[in-house]
Parts: structure tokens; sequence; C-alpha cells
């Protein structure tokens, strides 16, 4: 595999839009949910999860990438982890397994599994129209409702994404199925002010 994009990619204007900074909110509640003393996230990303969790957390952070560029901790791919088995108590992959062929993603949770002692936290993006509904009366807790309309249109390659979630093909059911096979699902969700990242926390079994 070789890099996908530039560094500037990355740059503020172009890649953090409001709707990502809810995913870093629950990229770090889950993080920090499953109470990893050791955390490798692959995908150097713009780095705001490194910078959270080292200066507000005693969580030892490492973090991998193809891109040397982006000058990651390890510069390697998620199919072969230059890591020896049990190196972290958690490995994370937020909105990477899309970037790489569908026919290796079982592959490469395989090889997040083996590097990690206990959870493996991902998320995909899941594409597909969404019905929001969120209502509020003074001193009582917010209702949120949220679902995806199935619209199962075929996936083209845009140069990044080989799949994505809800796809032709990718449906929902297909991605747990393959989780399910290698670990315990502890969490699955796609947040409400999000729709288009779908989050799963697994267990090593």
């Amino acid at each position: 595999m070789e890099k996908q994009v530039d560094k500037e990619h990355y740059s503020f204007s172009r890649y953090c839009y409001p709707d990502r900074w809810v995913s870093y909110y629950h990229q770090l509640e889950e993080i920090i949910g499953v109470h990893p003393k050791s955390l490798l996230e692959v995908g150097s990303g713009d780095e705001v999860v490194r910078h959270y969790i080292e200066s507000q957390t005693s969580i030892s952070y490492k973090n991998l990438d193809i891109a040397e560029d982006l000058k990651p901790d390890i510069v390697g791919e998620i199919e072969h982890i230059p890591c020896a088995d049990n190196s972290f108590d958690a490995v994370a992959a937020f909105e990477v397994l899309e970037h790489i062929p569908f026919e290796k993603f079982e592959s490469a949770v395989l090889e997040m599994k083996r590097v990690a002692k206990n959870h493996v936290l991902i998320s995909i993006p899941h594409f597909g129209p969404a019905v929001k509904l969120a209502f509020k009366i003074p001193f009582l807790p917010e209702i949120k409702i949220a679902f995806k309309i199935p619209f199962p249109k075929k996936h083209e390659w845009n140069g990044q994404h080989y799949w994505e979630l809800g796809k032709k093909g990718y449906a929902p059911k297909r991605i747990r199925a393959i989780l399910a096979k290698h670990f315990s699902i502890e969490k699955e969700f796609v947040p409400f002010d999000n729709q288009y990242h779908h989050f799963f926390i697994l267990k090593k079994i």
C-alpha cells in the first residue's frame, strides 16, 4: 500500500469540519472508557486524539502510519504492524479501514487483534440518508432519535475509500458478522451528531 494523501490534506479548513469534532469526542470517550495503560492508534491524521491523550491522561500513546511525512512513531501498514503480540492494551483505527480493499479488511482487523491485549476500537464511514429528530422540553432530558434509510448505492473508488458501510455489498450485518467471529462486540453506535461514522468497540476473546 502507498499513502493516499499529502500532509496538507489535514489542514484545518479542509479536514476539521464540525462533524469530525463530534467524532473526536467519541473517539476519546471510548478510548478512555476501556481504561488502557497503553494505546496504538493506526493512522496519524491531524493528531487531535494524540494531543489530548498525551496532555490530559496517563495513557502511553503511539501511532502508526504508512506516510513517513506525517512522522508517525511507527512507520508501517495496518496489515503488517511491526509490533509484538499483545504490545498495547488497546489498538484503535478510526476512519482507516475503508482506505484498504475490503478483501483485506478481516486480515487487518486480525492484525490489530494480535497487537492488542484487550480492546480494538474502530470506526468506519457509514453511507446513507439519515433521519434525525431532537425534542427538548425545559427541565426534562432531550430526546434524540436517529436512523439510516437503507440506500444500497454501489461504491465507486474516489482515490481514498475502497468501500463504505451501507453501500451495496457492505451491509452492517456483513461487517458485524466478520467482527463477531473474532471479538465480543461490547458496543456499537452511530453518533447522533455525526451519522457518517459507525463505531465498534471490540473485546478480545
